[in-house]
């Protein structure tokens, strides 16, 4: 844990500027019984870069003239794509799945609204009851 002198020594800033952003919120400080505050460098480097350190700024060549850094953060990247590829092939099998279930959700539905039709008709009139008596009777021999 930086005091407020230790953490401006370390990242080359005054001790003002790292009280504003402390008071800011910026910087996480814990304020300790005697009105000092204990500043985690870990979240301090998050913010400021410690003094002696290159910045993201500079020419990435001039502290690696091997290019380690270079080699180390292409395998990550190439990892990181493979990651994001079978990522991809999990959520288009998801996808084709969700599909296929939508397309059978979507048979059965058709199939219950033909039900529902169906049952819905009108149900054709019962015959006419049959005729009687005399006029029935020459109804039937001429074939009315």
């Amino acid at each position: 844990m930086y005091t407020i002198g230790q953490a401006a020594k370390a990242t080359g800033k005054s001790k003002s500027t790292i009280s504003a952003y402390v008071k800011k919120g910026a910087i996480a400080a814990k304020r300790n019984e005697d009105s000092s505050y204990s500043i985690d460098p870990a979240d301090l480097h998050s913010v400021f870069p410690p003094v002696g350190t290159v910045s993201s700024s500079s020419d990435p060549q001039s502290s690696d003239p091997d290019g380690t850094n270079l080699i180390l953060q292409n395998l990550s990247l190439r990892s990181e794509i493979k990651l994001l590829r079978e990522q991809l092939l999990q959520k288009d099998s998801v996808i084709a799945s969700l599909r296929q279930s939508l397309a059978e959700v979507e048979e059965q539905r058709k199939l219950a609204l033909s039900m529902i039709n169906w049952q819905q008709r009108e149900p054709e009139p019962p015959p006419a009851p049959p005729r009687k008596g005399i006029l029935a009777f020459l109804h039937s021999l001429i074939g009315v």
